[in-house]
């Protein structure tokens, strides 16, 4: 079955990944929309034509294309979650790409718009949500559990049967260890070694780790 070409959201550094492995899988890409090339007229992005900027979407009915997700994800930027829940709501599809150098185990179930990038890896039985980003060379080991709009940075480990909730972010190199479990929101900074639970919405960096800082604190006092 011919698969439907795609549109891309975005023109940042995240987009231009995504689109190397929509050309490497040959997807028909009809074109970028980026709300700041559309407000300063450009036309061509990276060889793909500016469409405008993200409601020129809905010039396209919905069963006649997909879409990939090129807005990236650091904490605290929620974005690209916005636009996968704008548009899956009316009723458009976010494709899933596994870069080919990827290896995914027996059993790994992939939610809607899951990317897969260069180098990762996936064991068995693991669990994937929506919207996550596995960025190069990730690694994710048997029965993990990941909830949707997670980005699993680049290097980034997470041992066997480790729970990570909605929305969390795992920098560059991280590691989790095996049974871990993340809380929704939780933020691991890059190169972090992960020992125990981490509570919803609370970030953990250093190594050794400092102790966990709650990210709601701020919103609180100010």
């Amino acid at each position: 079955m011919k698969q439907a070409p795609v549109i891309l959201l975005g023109a940042g550094g995240h987009a231009k990944v995504v689109l190397d492995l929509l050309q490497i899988l040959n997807r028909q890409v009809l074109g970028v929309c980026d709300p700041g090339l559309a407000d300063k007229g450009i036309q061509q992005w990276r060889g793909l034509p500016v469409l405008g900027n993200d409601t020129a979407i809905e010039q396209y009915h919905p069963d006649r294309i997909e879409l990939a997700n090129g807005i990236g994800s650091l904490p605290g930027n929620s974005l690209r979650r916005r636009l996968h829940d704008q548009y899956t709501r009316q009723g458009y599809w976010f494709t899933t790409l596994i870069h080919p150098s990827a290896v995914l185990g027996s059993g790994v179930k992939l939610g809607q718009g899951v990317q897969v990038m260069a180098g990762v890896i996936v064991q068995a039985d693991t669990q994937l949500g929506d919207n996550i980003i596995l960025n190069t060379g990730a690694r994710i080991d048997h029965d993990g559990r990941i909830g949707h709009h997670v980005h699993i940075a680049p290097g980034a480990v997470l041992s066997g049967d480790a729970w990570v909730a909605n929305d969390c972010h795992i920098g560059p190199g991280a590691v989790i260890i095996q049974g871990v479990k993340l809380g929704q929101g939780a933020v691991v900074g890059a190169g972090t070694t992960v020992l125990s639970e981490l509570p919803a919405h609370y970030q953990l960096t250093g190594q050794p780790p400092r102790p966990p800082v709650d990210l709601n604190m701020g919103s609180k006092t100010s």
